[in-house]
């Protein structure tokens, strides 16, 4: 993938913005250049591997916190609307100061719950792509995303080394809540031992509307 002069300076921005950032509020334990523009920058574009973009597409990044997968794909794809969520406030005003300093004029930040913005009939059902990194076990992720994508869209949950055990734990949440797995892929970061996963999901029918439960239950009770 190329980039641009203007994406290359907005990528050093988010940089720099993160490093000072990271110092006042708790982003992220990765902060040396390198590390950073591998496990955090290259790891979010590895979304680009089950997904490719289109015009006008709505994309939503639930749990985002220091704005990753959503800032690098809005900066590589700025056609798309994507909007950031996070239950956090100071990290909501990271992502703010980020939004203004790259003038992502098609980014919006949103400060809820997943399980509270997912009974929003503002959010709910709305966007053609879901995708969250690292937030939670497949059967909890899963009754955080689906909830959020139109019907013929997609989830896409970014894992770490062994999502196996957790996609066969999945089998009723994913009935339930009116989605299908599709496709897992191994993706290896440069320099890097461990590899990460991505999974698809299919929503292929609406989520009933009692999910996603109130705040804190699909974490303590998943559907499995």
């Amino acid at each position: 993938m190329s980039l641009h002069t203007e994406q290359v300076q907005q990528f050093e921005t988010y940089f720099s913005l993160l490093r000072e950032w990271n110092e006042r509020i708790n982003l992220t334990a990765i902060v040396e250049r390198e590390d950073v523009l591998i496990r955090h920058f290259i790891d979010s574009l590895s979304v680009l591997k089950l997904y490719t973009p289109h015009e006008q597409e709505r994309l939503l990044d639930v749990g985002t916190g220091a704005g990753l997968p959503g800032f690098p794909l809005a900066i590589v794809h700025p056609q798309l609307s994507i909007t950031l969520m996070d239950a956090t406030g100071k990290k909501v005003q990271f992502l703010e100061a980020v939004k203004e300093a790259l003038a992502l004029e098609r980014v919006i930040v949103v400060q809820s719950r997943a399980e509270d913005a997912g009974q929003d009939i503002f959010f709910r059902e709305e966007y053609d792509v879901v995708v969250a990194r690292a937030l939670a076990r497949l059967p909890v992720l899963l009754e955080y995303l689906l909830p959020f994508a139109k019907v013929g869209g997609i989830c896409i949950a970014m894992k770490g080394e062994n999502p196996h055990s957790e996609l066969e734990e999945s089998t009723l949440a994913l009935q339930t809540l009116g989605g299908v797995f599709e496709e897992m892929i191994r993706f290896d970061l440069p320099h890097h031992d461990i590899p990460h996963h991505l999974l698809r999901f299919r929503k292929v029918s609406p989520t009933p509307s009692k999910y996603p439960r109130r705040a804190g239950v699909p974490a303590r009770k998943p559907l499995q």
